[in-house]
């Protein structure tokens, strides 16, 4: 039976939910793990961890579809990324088919927290590999911990669908050749002062640029960019520094292979923005949130598609992207990885 919950009111923030999932690497394996109710971790004052930074994570959701099933999305595609982030912190790689098997355990456990179809709500999933054994001389931990935990949430931003106004900082999110395009919570700490300020000003989000020359656009602290071209080809930023966004490489086949749009992936200009017609994050949480404003050192930039509703070419995208995760909309073979 569902939870007793005000679905319609949840917002993006943590909730504790029955049971998680958790493995142990120790002497050069990882147990076979197993479910758990307590949502607390005991940890050494010398984990390295809180040293050294080393922890990775990821995050995917499942949904209800129409016809009532539980499902959730490429998981396949999360179980590599965390093993690249973990291969470039020197952390064991989690095997993919055990964190698939993981995610569909733990969803499965919690299938009483999973909102029901039609309310806008999801349940988030938040797997977390961190250095747990102790190391205080500069290197990696020899034990680890991997953990996946499930939340029900609403919208990663409040009135998702109502243009952003963002703004370019004068801090970089990432370094040159360095760990930009990893999802490592040092990534994430680098970015909380320039997001507070921007909050400040009065900034949904920054859009950060390249580290090297500060003339192309990257993406934000918590999501990837995409924008939309006086001709309507949808263009992507690319770079060796960007997050992988598993939602961004989806729409961008929604777009190619399913809706027959033109879709550039390239390098693109900070000077390229003013003539862009729309633009929007996006990402696991934020699935596609419109940009309304761009506050940038040459003077604000107001996106064509307006400050009142998101632009047709992204309310496509989005409509087709959680048609497909909802059920609503036939996608492609493999997408959809079906819980119970």
């Amino acid at each position: 039976m569902k939870k007793d919950i005000d679905w319609s009111k949840l917002g993006f923030g943590y909730t504790p939910t029955d049971f998680r999932f958790q493995a142990e690497w120790k002497d050069g394996k990882w147990s076979e793990g197993k479910l758990i109710s307590d949502p607390n971790i005991e940890l050494s004052e010398a984990a390295c961890v809180f040293h050294y930074a080393q922890c990775c994570f990821e995050g995917l959701k499942a949904y209800e579809t129409v016809d009532g099933h539980i499902v959730t999305f490429r998981p396949d595609q999360n179980a590599e990324r965390m093993q690249h982030s973990a291969a470039r912190l020197e952390m064991p790689e989690f095997p993919k088919e055990l964190f698939v098997k993981a995610v569909e355990e733990v969803v499965r456990a919690n299938a009483d927290w999973v909102p029901p179809y039609g309310t806008g709500a999801t349940l988030y999933i938040r797997p977390v590999m961190i250095g747990s054994g102790p190391q205080i001389g500069v290197a990696p931990a020899n034990e680890f911990i991997f953990r996946i935990f499930v939340m029900p949430v609403g919208a990663y931003f409040k009135g998702a669908i109502k243009p952003l106004k963002l703004t370019i900082p004068e801090f970089d999110r990432a370094a040159p050749r360095g760990t930009g395009d990893i999802k490592a919570g040092l990534n994430y700490a680098m970015s909380l002062h320039p997001t507070m300020e921007a909050h400040r000003m009065g900034y949904a989000e920054n859009i950060y640029l390249d580290p090297a020359t500060r003339t192309y656009i990257e993406e934000t602290g918590g999501a990837n960019l995409l924008f939309v071209d006086k001709e309507g080809t949808i263009v992507v930023p690319k770079s060796d520094s960007i997050l992988p966004s598993i939602t961004r490489r989806s729409l961008v086949e929604v777009a190619r292979d399913i809706l027959g749009m033109k879709v550039e992936e390239r390098k693109v200009r900070l000077d390229e923005l003013k003539d862009m017609q729309e633009g929007a994050l996006c990402g696991t949480a934020a699935v596609l949130a419109p940009i309304g404003m761009i506050n940038t050192p040459d003077g604000d930039i107001y996106l064509p598609s307006g400050m009142e509703k998101m632009g047709p070419v992204c309310t496509k995208l989005r409509e087709t992207l959680t048609g497909i995760q909802m059920g609503t909309v036939k996608g492609p073979e493999g997408w959809i990885y079906k819980i119970k």
